[in-house]
């Protein structure tokens, strides 16, 4: 029987001692930031020299990057002519006859043309293998530029 009472005493001590590690390490271990990055032009400069700041790129969003696109006299104001700019420029490519009317023959020369390119029997009709013919061509993703050290594992393989 005192071995029973042993084991099951041993058992507790284990978890009250796990317990006190972890929520001592979880008090007394503040997060440190992380060290400064290791300045490229340290080992050149002189010790006690003050570094440079370095210049930063400045943050533009997505919506400022938009706005500059169509306010094209860079008054900060975007004017209806300037906003209806690529409208006309793209309503323009499809008016074929200039006529200043858009039929729609011309609205659909595009996709008229892909389907006289694909129906290569000259039937009126795809068949699969034509309609697949006519898929959009996605552009494959840019694969990132190596920046490996020279002498490094690129140049053995």
């Amino acid at each position: 029987m005192w071995r029973y009472l042993a084991g099951g005493l041993a058992a507790l001590l284990m978890v009250a001692a796990g317990w006190s590690i972890y929520s001592g390490r979880a008090r007394t271990d503040p997060m440190l930031p992380p060290p400064p990055p290791p300045s490229a032009m340290s080992s050149v400069q002189e010790p006690g020299a003050v570094e440079a700041p370095v210049p930063e790129a400045s943050e533009r969003t997505r919506e400022e990057k938009r706005f500059d696109r169509y306010d094209k006299d860079r008054d900060s104001r975007i004017t209806r002519e300037e906003y209806l700019a690529s409208r006309r420029k793209a309503f323009a490519k499809l008016d074929a006859d200039g006529d200043g009317r858009l039929s729609f023959e011309e609205w659909a020369a595009k996709t008229t043309a892909k389907f006289t390119t694909a129906d290569r029997d000259k039937s009126g009709m795809m068949d699969r293998a034509e309609f697949a013919t006519t898929a959009v061509k996605r552009k494959a993703k840019a694969k990132p530029k190596c920046v490996c050290p020279a002498g490094g594992a690129a140049e053995e393989e």
